[in-house]
């Protein structure tokens, strides 16, 4: 099962790398080479380009749901949850340039219907709203729609680190400190 597994990867990785470098310009044939399977293997696991490029969304919700879901107790203050959180975007996108770059593409150019793209998100979602509107409920947070405020801390921390990238910086821990702080300030009652 592990061997099932180990293909299924390097070919969502191979293909994640090669969008990161091409955009969606790569074949099967090439995803199969960079993968070191041959190109039938790759349709034994994914029927199409199409349902390919749902497994590569599909691995990056999966990795963005261990990232960023963190459940806590209620002992946690909803503004220490919401730092968490915007803490742990930062590091999820920093941590990975290729990622980071992967995970702009495919939010910038939907590579498969907006429908299926909430749907393959939705946990990660979920748990944002949950987390922002308990927030909003106690009080700390700004009264603006849900939406709006995921989508500002995660767009806000992408092009704000992309941008970091461009320019070769790298992210000291006061630089990193201060990300987090304009994102806190920029959405905090």
């Amino acid at each position: 099962m592990d061997h099932v597994v180990d293909k299924r990867e390097r070919i969502l990785a191979a293909a994640s790398n090669l969008i990161v470098k091409n955009g969606l310009q790569c074949s099967m044939v090439e995803i199969a080479q960079v993968a070191g399977v041959a190109t039938g293997t790759v349709y034994l696991y994914f029927k199409s380009k199409e349902d390919l490029i749902r497994g590569v969304y599909s691995r990056l919700t999966e990795q963005a749901l261990a990232a960023l879901v963190v459940e806590h107790g209620p002992e946690v203050s909803h503004e220490a949850r919401i730092r968490r959180y915007i803490d742990d975007y930062i590091t999820f996108i920093w941590a990975d340039q290729d990622r980071a770059i992967l995970f702009e593409y495919l939010s910038n150019v939907p590579l498969i219907p907006a429908e299926d793209l909430r749907k393959l998100f939705a946990p990660v979602t979920a748990f944002t709203a949950r987390l922002v509107t308990e927030a909003r409920a106690a009080g700390i947070l700004r009264d603006l729609p849900m939406s709006d405020m995921g989508g500002f801390i995660g767009g806000g921390i992408r092009n704000t680190l992309k941008w970091r990238r461009v320019d070769g910086s790298t992210l000291l821990p006061a630089e990193r400190a201060a990300i987090a702080e304009m994102c806190w300030s920029a959405i905090a009652a």
